[in-house]
C-alpha cells in the first residue's frame, strides 16, 4: 500500500451514474460508461467535482465468479438533472471513512482491499456492512480513480483511492 489507512470524516457527494448487475469478467460494460457519463456533462457544462468511482453495493468476496451490483460514477459539486434513462443522480452519504490511497496496477487493488479490511477488523471498527445471503451489502463502499488514463496511460502509476463506510 502506498499509504496506511486513515479514518475521515466525508461530506455527502452528489454524482451522475449508471447502476449495473456485472461479474469480474463483465466489468468492462460498466467500467466502459464512464467516459460517456464525463462526456454527458462536459455537454451541459457541468463541472466534475473529483475522479470517477465504483461504488461496489452487492458482492460476495469470497466468490468471485458470482455477479455483484456496482455504480459507476462522476462526482459533481451539486444535484443535477438527468433524463429519464439509464443515467441517474445519487448522493455518496456523509459519514466516517476508511481511506487508503494506493499507486499501482488496478488488479493490486484486491490485495490492498484485503489488507484495509483485516487492518480495520482488528482495531475493533464497524463496517456499514451487512452479510446476506447474497453477498456484502455496502452502505458506501468506493474505488475512486485520481489518474486521468489520458494522462498517465501506466496502470501500474495510477493512483486509486479506496474508501470504506463506518457504521455510525
Amino acid at each position: 500500500m502506498a499509504n496506511q489507512p486513515r479514518i475521515e470524516e466525508r461530506p455527502e457527494q452528489h454524482f451522475v451514474g449508471v447502476r449495473g448487475r456485472v461479474s469480474w469478467d463483465t466489468f468492462g460494460l460498466l467500467a466502459d460508461r464512464l467516459p460517456e457519463i464525463v462526456g454527458w456533462l462536459g455537454e451541459r457544462g457541468i463541472p466534475i467535482a473529483d475522479g470517477p468511482f465504483f461504488k461496489y453495493e452487492l458482492l460476495d468476496p469470497d466468490d468471485r465468479t458470482r455477479e455483484f451490483e456496482v455504480v459507476a460514477g462522476v462526482p459533481v459539486g451539486e444535484r443535477v438533472r438527468v433524463p429519464d434513462g439509464e443515467l441517474y443522480v445519487g448522493t455518496l452519504p456523509a459519514g466516517r471513512y476508511v481511506t487508503v490511497r494506493h499507486i499501482g496496477h488496478p488488479d493490486e487493488l484486491f490485495a490492498v482491499t484485503a489488507t484495509v479490511l483485516k487492518w480495520g477488523t482488528a482495531k475493533g471498527l464497524a463496517w456499514d456492512m451487512e452479510r446476506t445471503e447474497a453477498g456484502e451489502v455496502w452502505a458506501c463502499r468506493l474505488e475512486s480513480y485520481k489518474t486521468d488514463p489520458r494522462l498517465e496511460p501506466d496502470l501500474n502509476k495510477w493512483e486509486t483511492e479506496l474508501a470504506f463506510r463506518l457504521r455510525d
